[in-house]
């Protein structure tokens, strides 16, 4: 272990000064999640490996952190020997996913939901309002709806009620 970090920004100054082969990001942080740090840290430092550890092991966050770059994407469960082989494995140049999310991945399919429609239904998830939705965002009142009538209309949901939880039964969100 050559650094620790509390956050997202914390980890990108770690990374960046750093420059470990592995990081080991917890998929929800303050400042930035395990992902964006993931798609940061590639220009930072293109040789450190993210390995992404969630209590969230949903279908839908595995494709982004694998989009992202991730080279590996394992549950908070997984014991600590476990998690050192995974950390030999990626270090060797091997991809790591736990087994049960990657068959929970093929059985959910593809998302019909652009990765903005997912990110704000998520947020819709919380019960926030449209306008807190759209500060949380950086996205208007107006495109928040738009955004979330799309993906109504593409899991042909009555209400974004309905639309999250198709979504979360889907693993999507």
């Amino acid at each position: 272990v050559v650094g620790v970090a509390a956050s997202g920004a914390e980890a990108l100054a770690v990374i960046k000064k750093l420059k470990p082969d592995i990081a080991v990001l917890d998929l929800q942080m303050p400042e930035g999640d395990g992902i964006n740090v993931t798609e940061q840290a590639a220009s930072l430092s293109p040789e450190t490996k993210c390995l992404i550890v969630t209590s969230h092991a949903r279908p839908g966050y595995l494709r982004r952190a694998l989009e992202a770059g991730a080279q590996g994407f394992v549950p908070k469960t997984t014991s600590a020997r476990e998690l050192a082989e995974i950390i030999h494995k990626l270090h060797d140049g091997q991809r790591y996913v736990d087994p049960a999310l990657s068959a929970e991945v093929i059985i959910a399919g593809d998302s019909p939901l652009t990765p903005r429609e997912a990110d704000v239904l998520e947020l819709a998830a919380d019960g926030a309002p449209i306008d807190e939705i759209a500060k949380r965002s950086c996205l208007s009142s107006g495109t928040v709806r738009n955004y979330l009538s799309s993906a109504i209309t593409k899991l042909n949901a009555p209400n974004r009620h309905a639309a999250i939880d198709v979504a979360r039964s889907k693993g999507w969100i």
